[in-house]
C-alpha cells in the first residue's frame, strides 16, 4: 500500500464550524470509529453522529473495473485495493487524490465541506478524459453517536424518499436525516457490509468492529464530465444555507464561495485555527481537538488567546468570553460541557483562572484595534471575573479555597482537577491536590489581570507572591517545586520535575520569580523536558516516568502526564525563554530556528496542516493523541505572533 506523511498514518479534516466534521486516512482505509465522511451536530457543537462512514468506489474503463477506495475488514484483511492507486495526495486547499489507473486513466477525487452547513461534497473529474468510463459510488451509513460502534440490526431503514430534488434517509428516530443529491443516477440495492476494522481503537484497547448499512449506489458517466455527490444533514436551515441555480441545488457555486473564503486566510495555520472556533448557542466556543474532543473550559480559555487574539479575529473571543460567561456557577466554570443531556462538569481549578488571563488580553485586544467594549459586554465579562475572584477566595467545590498565606489550595480525593487531569475510574493518575505551582502562578496573574473587577483585597498579590517565592522556590536546585503542600498535609512538597513551574517563571503575562531565578528554571526546563515537539510532561529519570504513551486506557492514561510530550506547552515555553534573554530581534530570530520552526514542521506529519495533542517523550517522539489539537494550533500562532513571524 502506499503510504503518506512519516510514518503512513497521516489523517485529513474538513470541519463545518458547527462541530460536525468529514475526516480520514490519507491512505484511504479508515482506521477509526471517528472517520466518517459526514458527521454532524445535532446541537451545535454537541449531540454529534456520524451519518455517512464512507463510499465504496469503483471505475469501470474498456480495461476493467478499478476499485478507488479500500477498508479494513477483520481479521485485517484490505478490500478493495483502491490504496495502491493512489499516486498523490494534498490536503490543500482541500483533501484531494490523485489516482493512476492500470490502463493509464488519471483520476481525481475531492472532498470539500463547507463553512456553517452540516454538509460534505464529493467531486470526481478525469484528468485525461476517456470515454466509457463510469463511476460507480456506494454509500456506507449508520446513523450513530460518534462515540459508539453500529451493528447489523433489523431497525435501519433504507428506503429513500424524495427531498427537493434529492434523496432523503432517515436511519433511526433520533437521527438526523440525510439528504443526498448529485448529477448521476441512484439506484436502491440495500445491504449490509459487516466486520470493519478500526485499527487505531484496536491499538487504544478499545472495541473496533463495526456494521455498516448500504441503501444502494450512484452512477454517472464520468467520461462525459466530472461527477459531484453532496449530502447534507437534514438539520434546522441546512437545506435553506445551500446556494441554488433555477431552483436546484448549486455544488458549483458552493464549492467556489468555499474555496474562495479558504484563500483569503493569510496561512495554512490560519485556516487550521478556523475549524476550531465553533457555534454554542447564540454565541460561540471552541472545540478542543478532533476527532474526538467536545469544547472544554480550560482548553477553550487556551487556544483563543492564539487561535482567536493573536490573529486578530477580536469579535470572535469576545462572542466566545460572553458565551461561557453565562456559565459560571459558585466561582467555577465547568471544564466540559458534555456531549449530550448531561450537566456541565465543574471539575477544574484552572479553567476559570484561565479565563480572567483571557478576558484581561481581551480587553487590551480591543483597546489596541481602537475598539471599545459595549456597556452590556463589560457589565457580562466584569461580572463574570468578580465572581470567579470572589468564589475562589471564599472557597468552592472540591476544596478549592484561598489559604491563609495568599495562595490557593485546591483539591479532593477522587477528582483531577489541574490540566493534568487523567482519571480511570476513581483512579487519579496525577492527583496534585494542596497547591500546585501552576495554580498558583495563574491565581495571582488572574488577581493582577482583573484590575478594576476585582473585588478582592488590594493587598493580596503582594502577600501571595511573597509566600510563593519563599515556598516554592529551590536556590540550591535552580527550579520550582511542584506541589506545596501536597495532599493538604502543611510542609509536604512534590518535586518532581515538571513543566508546569514555567508559568510562574514567563510563560503568563506576569514573572513571579526575579530575573535571575527565572533564568535558573528556563534552563533548567530546557535541558530536561524540551523536545522538538513541545515540553515533556515529566523529566527522564524521575520516579514514574513514561517514555512512550501506548497500549491500553489505563497504560495511556497512566503515561499522560508522566513524559509525554505537548506540543501547546511550547508557547509559555517560549515566551519565558525570551523574557529570560532579554527579548530582541536576535532572541526571536534564534528562538525562530530552534523552537517554531521544528514544530511547524509537525504540521506535514499527523494531522496535516494542524499540531497534535501529544507525542512521545521520547525519539523519534511519535505523534499520538487526538491528531488536531485547538491548543496546540492556538499556542503555535501565539508564539509566531510574539517572535513576529508569519506562519506557514
Amino acid at each position: 500500500m502506499r503510504v503518506f506523511g512519516a510514518d503512513g498514518s497521516s489523517e485529513w479534516i474538513e470541519a463545518d464550524g458547527l462541530g460536525g466534521f468529514a475526516s480520514g486516512s490519507v491512505a484511504g482505509p479508515r482506521t477509526r470509529r471517528y472517520h466518517a465522511l459526514l458527521l454532524a451536530a445535532a446541537r451545535p457543537p454537541s449531540d454529534r453522529f456520524v451519518l455517512v462512514n464512507g463510499v465504496e468506489t469503483v471505475i469501470e474503463t474498456p480495461r476493467g473495473a478499478f476499485a478507488l477506495s479500500s477498508h479494513y475488514y477483520d481479521p485485517g484483511v484490505i478490500h478493495p485495493d483502491g490504496a495502491g492507486r493512489i499516486e498523490s495526495f494534498s490536503a490543500e486547499p482541500c483533501p484531494r487524490w490523485t489516482c493512476r489507473l492500470e490502463d493509464g486513466t488519471l483520476v481525481e477525487q475531492e472532498i470539500l465541506v463547507p463553512k456553517g452547513i452540516p454538509a460534505v461534497l464529493l467531486r470526481f473529474r478525469l484528468i485525461e478524459s476517456v470515454p466509457n468510463a463510469a463511476l460507480t459510488c456506494r454509500l456506507l451509513m449508520s446513523g450513530r453517536d460518534f462515540h459508539a460502534l453500529h451493528r447489523e440490526n433489523g431497525a435501519f431503514r433504507f428506503d429513500p424518499e424524495p427531498r427537493e430534488g434529492g434523496y432523503r434517509w432517515r436511519m433511526y428516530d433520533g437521527v438526523p436525516a440525510i439528504v443526498g443529491f448529485a448529477n448521476g443516477r441512484y439506484e436502491q440495492a440495500p445491504d449490509w457490509y459487516r466486520r470493519f476494522l478500526y485499527e487505531e481503537e484496536r491499538a487504544r484497547g478499545l472495541d473496533f468492529i463495526e456494521d455498516l448499512a448500504s441503501p444502494g449506489f450512484f452512477t454517472w458517466d464520468l467520461g462525459a464530465g466530472e461527477a459531484w455527490l453532496l449530502l447534507v444533514a437534514d438539520l434546522p436551515g441546512a437545506l435553506e444555507a445551500l446556494p441554488r441555480r433555477d431552483g436546484a441545488v448549486d455544488p458549483g457555486r458552493l464549492r467556489e464561495r468555499e474555496l474562495a473564503r479558504r484563500a483569503a486566510f493569510p496561512s495554512r495555520l490560519h485556516r487550521a485555527a478556523d475549524a476550531y472556533i465553533v457555534r454554542r448557542g447564540a454565541g460561540a466556543t471552541i472545540v478542543a481537538g478532533y476527532p474526538w474532543f467536545g469544547d472544554w473550559g480550560r482548553d477553550t480559555f487556551i487556544a483563543l488567546r492564539g487561535l482567536c487574539l493573536a490573529t486578530g479575529r477580536i469579535g470572535e473571543a469576545g462572542r466566545i468570553l460572553v458565551e461561557w460567561a453565562g456559565a459560571v456557577s459558585e466561582g467555577m466554570l465547568p471544564n466540559r460541557f458534555p456531549d449530550r443531556g448531561e450537566r456541565p462538569e465543574y471539575n477544574s481549578v484552572d479553567a476559570s483562572l484561565w479565563y480572567v488571563i483571557a478576558c484581561r488580553e481581551y480587553v487590551q485586544a480591543c483597546s489596541d484595534a481602537g475598539r471599545s467594549l459595549g456597556a452590556v459586554e463589560e457589565a457580562v465579562l466584569s461580572r463574570a471575573v468578580g465572581s470567579i475572584l470572589s468564589g475562589y477566595a471564599g472557597g468552592t467545590r472540591h476544596g478549592i479555597r484561598l489559604d491563609s498565606d495568599g495562595l490557593l489550595a485546591s483539591g479532593e480525593l477522587g477528582v483531577q482537577l489541574t490540566w493534568m487531569d487523567a482519571k480511570v475510574g476513581d483512579w487519579v493518575a496525577t492527583p496534585r491536590a494542596g497547591k500546585p505551582v501552576e495554580v498558583q502562578a495563574l491565581w495571582l496573574n488572574a488577581i493582577a489581570a482583573a484590575g478594576g473587577w476585582s473585588p478582592l483585597d488590594p493587598h493580596l498579590f503582594e502577600k501571595g507572591l511573597r509566600a510563593f517565592r519563599e515556598r516554592f522556590w529551590i536556590p540550591e536546585a535552580g527550579y520550582l517545586k511542584d506541589v506545596v503542600d501536597a495532599s493538604h498535609v502543611p510542609g509536604r512538597d512534590d518535586l518532581s520535575f515538571r513543566p508546569n513551574q514555567i508559568f510562574a517563571a514567563g510563560g503568563l503575562p506576569l514573572s513571579l520569580l526575579d530575573a535571575e531565578a527565572a533564568r535558573r528554571v528556563v534552563d533548567a526546563v530546557e535541558s530536561r523536558l524540551l523536545t522538538p515537539l513541545g515540553l515533556r510532561s515529566l523529566a527522564p529519570g524521575e520516579p514514574g516516568y513514561a517514555a512512550r504513551y501506548e497500549g491500553g486506557v489505563l497504560e495511556r492514561d497512566g503515561a499522560y502526564h508522566q513524559g509525554t510530550v505537548w506540543p501547546w506547552l511550547m508557547g509559555p515555553f517560549v515566551e519565558a525563554w525570551v523574557r529570560a534573554r532579554g527579548g530582541g530581534s536576535e532572541v526571536h530570530a534564534e528562538a525562530r530556528r530552534r523552537f517554531l520552526d521544528p514544530l511547524l514542521k509537525h504540521m506535514d506529519e499527523a494531522g496535516l496542516g494542524h499540531l497534535s495533542e501529544i507525542a512521545d517523550a521520547e525519539e523519534p517522539h511519535t505523534p499520538r493523541g487526538c491528531p488536531f489539537q485547538a491548543w496546540s494550533v492556538g499556542e503555535a500562532l501565539r508564539l509566531a505572533a510574539l517572535l513576529g513571524v508569519r506562519p506557514v
